[in-house]
């Protein structure tokens, strides 16, 4: 991958509001997709989950909703009819007992492809804040099953709330124990801050993450406290995690999307990854 090439292809700022530079520190950029080509996002960064996949959601993530277009990755979120091809008639499943689809979304993460352990991480990007969507960036550990792989959800929003989380395993399987700060939205501005791009950061290190919205601290915890509480000694924070970008509809936490206007998008103008020079690399 040119990063060079992939710094040069756009204009927009990586600092926000406050001016930050994101190579002060010792950081240098080692990854970065600028979304500046036309047509799906590469493939040789990005997968896609496909069909109902978590939390009760009401969309069906499809490859065909993410796109990159005029220099940003687009996310779109569709009120459509379909047929859900696998519905199970009586089924206990969420996922089979619905016989039709009626909201469609996608879902793109780089498991299995591009993992980091430590770092920077800078998205800027613009989110609708409409009842019912739940745009989201985060990332998962690649060992151990949710939550004791660790989860930091370094942009989320759902039900008038931005979000900063990170959670770790307890003794009880399934069960994460959270560090989580929210802002309500409409303190931020409501639609006039929602029509707006803004920058999201994560500094992460073998120290404490600390997650960051146009600058302005949102939450650090230190490592020291998120060992999984199983009696494993496992820190999922210490070892890489991958990246997701979704755009979730309703669900355990997205609200009611019955009344809001669609289709509607999640647009990111560009993510990057810088991380300290290791034995003068």
């Amino acid at each position: 991958m040119d990063l060079n090439g992939c710094k040069a292809q756009k204009a927009a700022p990586v600092a926000g509001a406050a001016g930050h530079k994101p190579e002060t520190g010792g950081y240098h950029l080692v990854w970065a997709d600028e979304f500046n080509k036309a047509g799906a996002p590469d493939t040789a960064s990005w997968r896609f989950e496909k069909g109902f996949v978590r939390n009760k959601e009401l969309q069906w993530y499809q490859s065909e909703n993410a796109y990159c277009k005029n220099g940003y990755l687009v996310i779109e979120g569709r009120r459509e009819s379909k047929s859900n091809p696998g519905y199970i008639a009586g089924s206990d499943d969420w996922k089979k007992n619905r016989d039709s689809i009626r909201y469609t979304a996608s879902s793109i993460n780089t498991a299995g492809k591009i993992t980091w352990k430590y770092g920077r991480f800078i998205m800027r990007a613009r989110i609708n804040t409409s009842p019912g969507l739940w745009p989201a960036w985060w990332t998962l550990g690649v060992a151990g099953k949710w939550p004791s792989n660790g989860e930091i959800d370094i942009m989320e929003y759902y039900s008038n709330k931005i979000l900063a989380n990170i959670a770790c395993g307890t003794a009880v399987p399934y069960k994460a124990e959270w560090y989580s700060k929210t802002k309500p939205a409409d303190s931020l501005g409501g639609s006039a801050w929602a029509a707006m791009f803004h920058v999201w950061r994560m500094d992460w290190d073998e120290n404490s993450i600390s997650l960051y919205m146009d600058e302005q601290l949102m939450n650090k915890v230190e490592l020291a406290k998120l060992v999984n509480k199983d009696g494993s000694g496992i820190n999922p924070f210490m070892q890489p995690h991958y990246m997701l970008l979704n755009l979730a509809i309703g669900g355990m936490n997205g609200g009611d999307p019955s009344g809001t206007p669609f289709p509607n998008k999640f647009e990111v103008d560009y993510v990057r990854v810088y991380q300290k020079q290791v034995d003068g690399k």
